[in-house]
């Protein structure tokens, strides 16, 4: 009697299971929760093995583009430029032997770039170099209307500049926290690449804090590889949800094209610039007259330093500010109103936010003893060959 009942529920069992591996390959859905997820088998072990009569789930970022396009314009600038009548103009020896007496003309130089609608009133972020020197600016906005723009201000050293329009209904975006970003994170550049139209590229950030690149004076790069091209300039790098990261600036290239290195201001930043040029046509920034150099190792050895950051005074503006406070060559700048010096992009940082008038007390080392030096902060001036800060 007991070996019957067991044979009747050892056949059972049998086909139970056979009914729920049927059921669990073939329309998993029917076990509701107790099937496996999205459509795929799973292995005892939990883990994904094969996908069943559906397709796999692709992220989209339509999204993030729908918010952040249309805030994305495209710039068209004309310049006239004078042009020689002569082929050989250009050689300097030609020059000295012949002068200008071919005679030159003026042509109407046209280029393009991206810009970012900032503001419902009309304010516009871009590169400086885009809009540099232009006689004519024209703006392009995504749903068709053209306008011109005036350049309310730029800042070569940062490569910002604003640019305004009155037009009403402005869609614009919203900032992102630039300071948040992170290597890994999902990138999107939005611009008018090679003047082909609006385009949207993707990648990750690879780079924060970019800097001794040689592009600007004052670099904090974000460092992408969405492809960025010519005509990307100015464009916005966005976040996943199409909050703004940066203004495309520069690509690294051998050929014009990209090669999956792009820079980008990041939007903290930008909008520190924006801020200033909004209210005074142009950055106004701190300036105690040295030409600063990093501490290297080597130089660490040579002077027996106690300690390999800061940065080395290397040369000093007569009758600036750093020079009648006292500050001398060979001194090492290791802070700045309290905050320490890294290096030399560290220090022009923090000089940079001092405001012009105000004192500041610098820390220095000199013959490894340290010691504070009050400054008269001056005022920058405007770019210019040399290496002043």
């Amino acid at each position: 009697m007991l070996r019957k009942l067991w044979l009747i529920f050892a056949q059972t069992a049998t086909v139970c299971v056979a009914i729920v591996f049927i059921v669990t390959t073939l329309k998993p859905e029917w076990l509701g929760p107790l099937g496996a997820p999205h459509g795929l088998l799973q292995t005892p072990t939990g883990l994904p093995t094969i996908e069943i009569g559906r397709a796999a789930t692709v992220n989209s970022y339509n999204d993030a583009v729908k918010k952040a396009m249309p805030a994305v314009v495209n710039i068209f600038t004309s310049k006239e430029v004078r042009v020689s009548n002569n082929p050989f103009q250009n050689d300097p020896l030609f020059r000295q032997l012949f002068g200008d007496r071919f005679g030159s003309r003026t042509e109407q130089v046209s280029s393009l770039g991206s810009g970012v609608i900032v503001s419902a009133d009309g304010y516009i972020l871009t590169n400086n170099h885009v809009v540099d020197s232009a006689d004519e600016i024209e703006i392009a906005l995504s749903d068709g209307r053209k306008t011109a723009a005036r350049l309310v201000g730029g800042d070569p050293e940062t490569d910002i500049a604003l640019l305004k329009i009155d037009l009403p209904n402005l869609p614009v975006i919203a900032f992102g926290n630039s300071d948040e970003a992170r290597v890994g994170d999902v990138v999107l550049a939005i611009g008018n690449p090679f003047g082909v139209g609006q385009t949207v590229t993707m990648g990750i950030v690879s780079a924060t804090g970019r800097t001794h690149l040689g592009i600007n004076t004052f670099e904090n790069f974000i460092q992408t590889d969405a492809a960025i091209n010519p005509g990307n300039s100015g464009g916005a790098l966005v976040d996943s949800n199409g909050h703004l990261l940066g203004i495309n600036s520069a690509i690294f290239s051998r050929s014009g094209g990209s090669l999956g290195i792009g820079f980008a201001i990041p939007a903290a930043t930008a909008k520190q610039i924006m801020d200033a040029l909004a209210k005074n046509g142009q950055v106004v920034r701190g300036y105690i007259g040295v030409e600063p150099q990093d501490v290297t190792p080597e130089l660490a050895e040579a002077f027996k330093l106690s300690r390999k950051d800061g940065a080395i005074i290397r040369g000093l503006q007569r009758g600036g500010p750093a020079d009648k406070a006292g500050i001398k060559v060979s001194d090492i700048l290791i802070a700045v109103e309290g905050t320490p010096v890294k290096d030399t992009t560290t220090m022009m940082n923090l000089v940079a936010q001092l405001v012009p008038g105000s004192k500041a007390k610098l820390r220095v080392l000199r013959n490894n003893q340290e010691m504070e030096i009050e400054v008269t902060v001056g005022k920058r001036p405007r770019p210019a060959a040399g290496g002043d800060r």
